[in-house]
């Protein structure tokens, strides 16, 4: 029998940070979580959170293969609140996780998610579905043999997945990248070793990622795209760089991590 390449480890927030406006990191860990590992890039991972006036979250009786099943038919005023996250970064020795949790202001429209990273303090309880084999299915950015340069687009929502995409390109390797931020402050360091050309665009101010990457002019060769935030904005994306950039579709990844006027919850509704 093949041994899970995910599991679920009971976690407990040591310290938060505001990294900017629009990003709230928290840091936990747990008593095993050196058992954890990461595929690098856009590693995701599941999080599970107490609804408000819960200690710890209330997770599915079963927790190997069969535990979303469970999770669905529990309770679901009572059940976990369960998110997608991308492994912002994984430490040992201290064993510690990062997740960044994206702040949509401070109303019923931020999501619980949202609400628990700024209300989480030193010892918060919470569960997390995460790797523990390195090859696990959960990266997304994959780039074909004969590559040779990336694009990469992404909004705040995508920040996270975009810091450990390039800290993981090899040395020198082109990388053409947009990224739209609410906020100046947003602006944060993304180390990488790659050879980067990192546009930052104000939302309101500058043009739209849409439009930048529409006015660009990209480099020769051969190309492989990742693009991801706001579910409509990567469909026009895509729709762009296939149409009028002939981008091979099979050499685009796309993601959408939010679709604009839809909750979470609602999302999480649609796909049953």
């Amino acid at each position: 029998m093949t041994a899970p390449a995910y599991r679920f480890f009971d976690v407990r927030v040591v310290r938060t940070e505001q990294v900017s406006p629009a990003l709230t990191r928290v840091t936990v860990t747990a008593d095993d979580l050196g058992d954890m590992v990461t595929g690098g890039r856009d590693q995701r991972f599941k999080l599970f959170l107490p609804r408000p006036g819960q200690d710890a979250p209330v997770l599915p009786p079963v927790l190997g293969p069969g535990w979303y099943a469970e999770w669905r038919v529990q309770d679901p005023a009572v059940r976990a609140v369960m998110r997608t996250y991308t492994v912002r970064e994984l430490r040992s020795d201290p064993d510690e996780l990062d997740i960044d949790f994206v702040q949509h202001g401070s109303g019923p429209e931020a999501g619980p998610a949202s609400h628990w990273s700024r209300t989480a303090r030193p010892g918060d309880r919470a569960a997390v579905l995460a790797p523990v084999a390195e090859d696990n299915g959960g990266v997304d950015y994959q780039p074909p043999a004969g590559t040779d340069w990336t694009l990469i687009t992404g909004d705040e929502s995508a920040l996270p997945a975009v810091a450990g995409i390039l800290a993981w390109l090899p040395p020198g390797m082109p990388a053409k990248v947009w990224l739209e931020v609410p906020h100046p402050d947003d602006v944060v360091p993304l180390p990488t070793a790659a050879d980067a050309d990192v546009t930052w665009l104000i939302r309101g101010t500058d043009a739209t990622v849409v439009d930048a990457v529409r006015a660009a002019s990209l480099p020769e060769g051969t190309p492989y795209a990742w693009i991801a935030g706001e579910a409509g904005t990567i469909r026009t994306l895509r729709r762009h760089l296939v149409n009028d950039r002939a981008v091979d579709r099979g050499r685009i990844t796309f993601t959408g991590y939010w679709r604009k006027g839809k909750t979470e919850e609602e999302l999480l509704a649609e796909l049953g």
